[in-house]
């Protein structure tokens, strides 16, 4: 063991954060938060709750990213005719794609609801209620997504935070309130340490420095710009892991076969930080070296 997890084993966050290899708080407090909301619109579409969750954990970033910070949009879905309500634009597929945008977070899991009652979703309502696994595979069949591992990470954000025990609540009944772990209690002006591609990190809010975040995680300064691969003088960007330990060669396995599509204002840097692997790695996989800027468009090997 080294001694960044020494130190933070002995401030008490690992075990406070990381329930095991793969939970981490964020999604743990997204769910405490919306669960209710997941069953509420299983009981009047049934749409199994644990595939709700899952869909707007993943698309979301677990209520983090900016489709979903500001626009309530917690699944992703685009601007599409007979669609009335407001709007922001967003890089996808397409330069400045519309995105829906709603007046509540409520809105965007009924609308998300309404938009599976379409006719190309209509052979997953034929599903067992409790076959979350064939309701993941069938949204990717049936074109939400164009990830190759959607159904794959959907399954395995169900089963890593047992989501399917939202599904057995189809009839009505009143669940049970769990009782609270650990990662309940860690206080929210703290940084949640969770695993990205294995490896500890923490992910900068507005206003963050190298300082700040090696002072709050007694972390020497030093080692936290080592790890990340920058120096002093580059500003912490809000949403950015900030990793705690040496990152890996390549992401993780479930990348195999995956390309990155490089978004409009991307870095090699930001894209080397987002999957957890060191940046020259990055250049090496793809045959570049430090002079290639990436284009929007361009397709990146990450493992």
């Amino acid at each position: 063991m080294n001694k960044i997890k020494c130190v933070l084993l002995a401030c008490g966050l690992l075990l406070s954060c990381l329930s095991n290899a793969q939970k981490n708080v964020v999604y743990q407090q997204y769910i405490d938060q919306y669960s209710d909301m997941a069953v509420e619109q299983m009981r009047r579409y049934k749409i199994p709750a644990s595939i709700t969750m899952a869909q707007a954990i993943l698309e979301s970033g677990a209520g983090r990213s900016y489709l979903a910070t500001k626009a309530n949009n917690h699944f992703g879905i685009k601007v599409s005719s007979g669609w009335n309500g407001g709007y922001v634009k967003r890089d996808d597929d397409r330069k400045d794609e519309k995105f829906r945008k709603y007046k509540n977070v409520e809105d965007s899991y009924e609308d998300h609801s309404k938009f599976l009652l379409k006719e190309r979703y209509k052979r997953l309502f034929d599903l067992d209620p409790l076959d979350y696994k064939g309701w993941a595979r069938g949204l990717k069949a049936c074109g939400y997504a164009t990830l190759p591992t959607y159904a794959n990470r959907l399954i395995d954000i169900i089963e890593t935070y047992e989501l399917h025990e939202l599904d057995e609540d189809r009839h009505g009944l009143k669940r049970k309130k769990k009782k609270k772990t650990e990662v309940e209690y860690v206080a929210p002006q703290k940084h949640a340490v969770m695993l990205v591609n294995g490896k500890q990190c923490v992910v900068a809010r507005q206003g963050d420095t190298w300082e700040s975040i090696a002072k709050e995680l007694k972390v020497s300064k030093r080692k936290l710009l080592k790890y990340n691969e920058t120096t002093d003088d580059y500003a912490l960007p809000a949403g950015m892991n900030v990793f705690l330990e040496k990152k890996a060669k390549k992401a993780d396995t479930k990348y195999k076969d995956y390309w990155h599509k490089v978004k409009s204002g991307e870095s090699m840097y930001g894209i080397a930080q987002y999957y957890g692997i060191r940046l020259e790695n990055l250049y090496k996989m793809n045959f570049k070296d430090d002079s290639y800027l990436p284009i929007a468009g361009d397709l990146l090997k990450v493992r």
